[in-house]
Order: structure tokens, then sequence, then C-alpha cells
């Protein structure tokens, strides 16, 4: 599985994962990626309407995205913990 990039401008990790990706279980494995990370963007976007970044520079952005992971991480534990005790 190395980097290497073919005539067709493909890597050999690209020609592995769609290998992988055309197996049963590579299609229920990524199957399950709709219920486990697409969501969090989803709600990050949508719900809490954080479109861009309001920070230049990769550092300030790559800074600003864990500040606001940490955050929805936070709030769902929050969320959880008031359903708990309620």
């Amino acid at each position: 599985m190395g980097g290497w990039i073919d005539e067709h401008g493909t890597t050999a990790f690209t020609r592995w994962m769609r290998e992988r990706l055309s197996t049963d279980d590579g299609r229920e494995l990524y199957a399950q990626r709709k219920k486990t990370a697409e969501p969090v963007y989803g709600q990050i976007k949508h719900n809490r309407r954080i479109g861009r970044f309001m920070r230049r520079g990769r550092a300030a952005a790559q800074s600003e995205w864990r500040s606001v992971a940490a955050t929805h991480d936070l709030l769902k534990l929050h969320s959880r913990w008031i359903a708990n005790t309620a």
C-alpha cells in the first residue's frame, strides 16, 4: 500500500480501497459511516450554523475546528447528563 501514482493518477491506496469497498464486508462497513461520522458534520454545519472558518491559515483553522469539535462533544455529554438526571 504505497503512495505510488499510476498513469491514470490513481494511487495504490485508492486501488486498494476500491477493492476493499467492492466486497460485501466493505459495503457494510462503509454504510455504517452514515451513522457515525457524517451526522456530526451535518449537525455542526446546519444546527450550529458553523459553515466556514473565521480565522485564516491552516494552523488557525485547525485550532478552530478542534474547538468546534470539542464543544460538539461537550454539548452531547451535557444533553445526556441532563436526560439521565431527569
